[in-house]
């Protein structure tokens, strides 16, 4: 799933300049969305929109990776 880089919204969450936990907290709602909704529900995709755009493309993999292997510490069921 590939878009164009924007920049990310206020979010009034995350005030500070450090945008880790925002990063964090997009993926984990991405993936949270995306199972209980599916993929093609348009709401998901803001989420995924930020993370792509805040999160370094490393700290992704290894996220994808622990999906994966079923040991990603974030509680991404529905």
């Amino acid at each position: 799933m590939s878009s164009p880089l924007h920049t990310v919204g206020f979010d009034a969450r995350f005030p500070n300049q450090n945008q880790t936990k925002h990063c964090w907290q997009s993926y984990v709602d991405y993936h949270k969305c995306i199972n209980a909704k599916g993929e093609d529900f348009a709401p998901c995709k803001v989420f995924f929109k930020t993370y792509s755009a805040l999160c370094p493309v490393d700290w992704i993999e290894k996220w994808d990776t622990q999906r994966e292997e079923g040991n990603f510490a974030g509680n991404i069921k529905p």
